[in-house]
């Protein structure tokens, strides 16, 4: 396959670029910075990997395959400002109407579009498990950025074209992403539940978060949203201990409700909702998870820690 990558310097478009090649796909990585890029990727010099650095010089999409788009802001590194918003919402928005854009353009348009989404989507679900078939009216931010990115990314849908949305849970990886934040002040003896402890946390492993999105490229009747989360989500205070125990480290702080909100703002959403997110429909069209329980996870993870 030839297969054009948005977000291909990220924590998952690293990864997924790597096992791509070990299928000898073709693989054209759009990028902001070639040179940043380069040096993520690095160990795949010996890849010809090519980069472009604009879709304005394309004008359809028909030597394409597949599109895998992983772009946008990250959304935790900053408070949500308005400003901050703005980047977050245009930075998803922007490159997947291109996107759509020249696969209309397309006459032989690409037969899979695999677009990023997240399980923000939900909003606090409370404890309610929930699946794909949820459907939600809400204002808070995180749902408006991930109907809207989602809407868009429908539009390429057609007779030629299928459409799978990635809605992404909290992707466990020692290169990035949340969790190394999260080691912290385990580190130092002082780690603990957040706000009740009692949010679930739908997380996932970096290698499956990477091998779904491979079966989803490949199943060719696969389409429309698919929650890229473990089948077993936990609690905030079951994740916390999991990972002081995984470490061997001491499980005695918490931190208040109030305290988050106070320096996060309203991204603090992003640690005090609770969504029980389950991969349905992943799991019904068989994909199995390397990684179905947390415990393993992290001890994987954290043994390629130095």
């Amino acid at each position: 396959m030839k297969i054009l990558i948005t977000g291909g310097s990220g924590l998952i478009g690293s990864e997924l670029i790597k096992q791509l090649i070990t299928h000898e796909h073709e693989i054209v990585v759009l990028t902001r910075s070639e040179k940043r890029t380069r040096e993520k990727l690095n160990h795949l010099n010996h890849y010809p990997l090519e980069l472009i650095s604009s879709l304005d010089n394309l004008h359809d999409l028909n030597h394409f395959d597949a599109v895998i788009n992983l772009a946008g802001e990250p959304i935790a590194d900053r408070r949500w400002t308005d400003t901050q918003k703005q980047v977050i919402s245009q930075s998803r928005w922007q490159i997947t109407e291109k996107l759509v854009e020249l696969i209309h353009a397309s006459s032989s348009p690409p037969s899979v579009f695999i677009s990023g989404s997240a399980v923000g989507f939900y909003g606090d679900q409370q404890d309610h498990p929930i699946d794909e078939s949820l459907q939600v009216q809400s204002n808070e931010f995180s749902h408006l950025v991930c109907v809207t990115w989602e809407n868009i990314a429908r539009k390429a849908e057609s007779e030629s074209t299928r459409v799978c949305l990635l809605r992404t849970g909290v992707v466990l990886s020692a290169d990035g992403g949340a969790l190394p934040k999260m080691l912290l002040p385990y580190r130092f003896g002082c780690g603990g539940p957040i706000g009740s402890g009692n949010q679930y946390l739908p997380w996932i492993h970096i290698q499956d978060m990477v091998q779904g999105i491979l079966f989803l490229l490949v199943t060719d009747y696969a389409h429309g949203p698919f929650n890229l989360c473990a089948p077993h989500p936990v609690p905030n205070k079951i994740f916390s201990k999991t990972l002081a125990k995984t470490l061997h480290r001491p499980h005695v702080m918490f931190v208040p409700e109030w305290a988050i909100r106070l320096i996060m703002g309203e991204s603090a959403a992003l640690l005090l909702d609770s969504t029980r997110a389950k991969p349905k429909k992943l799991t019904e069209l068989g994909f199995k998870f390397k990684y179905s329980h947390l415990e393993p996870a992290l001890k994987q993870i954290l043994q390629t820690l130095p």
